[in-house]
């Protein structure tokens, strides 16, 4: 792809979220009611609200973040190392600000931007809208308003991976396996997270998950870029 950006002003992340209360009954007449409203474009008539409840987490209004895992590259080329932490736990005011305040130590200057996979459609927009619900200033890097499209400091590796086809989607799980890169999909997905979360109370394995979506994200920008893929050996956790 001739990709120019220096790695190390990259910031990879990637978020999970479930629903802000474990189940339909725990709601409110008044959230259900909103809840129905919400969803009635995206469920079949035969589907409940109730039915459908179990997919809240995708929508910031009605869920909240378990997990922000974060990646970025430090040292020279033949000493790249990939370096992962995570932010996670029942408290997401916590989450959010802890992922601020990295920000803002070593991500806020102009050259920094942000990479996800979808994360112009989820993963940015949704941690933008909790951090409001919170009453959490907005750190530069994710307040767009009155940004023109060249100045938002963002990439999307499914953005990448359209050129320009916009009705075009491919899932993280279907490009690491035509790249060639290690499947992050080894032990749960996305519609599981939730239970895991509230059933099994392991919110370890869903920070696991997390960071290995991350890591693959940022495979599949070397494997663009036609660079070495990252060797176990070479990624950090701290």
């Amino acid at each position: 792809m001739n990709f120019k950006k220096k790695l190390s002003d990259i910031l990879f992340l990637d978020i999970e979220t479930v629903p802000q209360k474990e189940n339909w009954e725990k709601l409110s007449s008044k959230e259900k009611e909103l809840f129905s409203q919400k969803t009635q474009y995206q469920r079949k008539d035969e589907i409940t609200p109730e039915d459908f409840y179990e997919r809240a987490g995708i929508w910031a209004e009605f869920g909240k973040i378990i997990c922000i895992s974060v990646g970025f590259f430090t040292g020279l080329e033949e000493n790249k190392k990939f370096r992962v932490k995570s932010f996670f736990g029942d408290d997401e005011h916590k989450i959010l600000s802890e992922f601020k305040e990295l920000l803002a130590s070593h991500f806020s200057k102009n050259q920094h931007v942000l990479c996800a996979h979808n994360g112009k459609e989820f993963d940015f927009p949704f941690i933008a809208r909790r951090m409001i619900i919170h009453q959490i200033v907005l750190p530069k890097k994710l307040n767009l308003f009155g940004k023109k499209p060249w100045e938002v400091p963002h990439l999307d590796t499914l953005e990448l991976w359209k050129f320009g086809d916009y009705k075009h989607y491919t899932s993280l799980k279907l490009l690491t396996h035509v790249l060639g890169v290690p499947s992050p999909k080894d032990d749960i997905d996305g519609s599981e997270v939730a239970k895991v979360y509230y059933q099994e109370n392991n919110i370890e394995r869903i920070v696991t998950y997390c960071e290995k979506d991350t890591i693959a994200v940022a495979q599949i920008l070397l494997k663009m870029n036609n660079e070495k893929l990252l060797e176990d050996k070479n990624i950090i956790k701290v």
